[in-house]
């Protein structure tokens, strides 16, 4: 499936892009972990969730919740 066509499915479309990468570099830890288990719950749910990570995954993404996971734990997956 092409980025395009799993993206239309994603159920992350329309949902607030801040929940998906920090709204501020200064972002309290509190904060951050909040906005992620939002995001992560959102991700959950969604049909085209390992589309999604594996685009971040070819990708490098470096920020950012995709396939519900952010860069820390994606980094983790690529040195497993």
């Amino acid at each position: 499936m092409s980025i395009i066509a799993w993206a239309r499915e994603a159920a992350c479309r329309g949902a607030e892009a801040a929940l998906f990468y920090p709204a501020d570099p200064a972002e309290r830890k509190e904060d951050r972990i909040e906005r992620e288990a939002l995001a992560k719950r959102i991700c959950a749910g969604c049909v085209v969730r390992e589309e999604c990570l594996q685009a971040a995954l070819e990708r490098h993404e470096s920020y950012g919740i995709w396939g519900g996971l952010n860069e820390v734990e994606r980094r983790a997956l690529t040195r497993a």
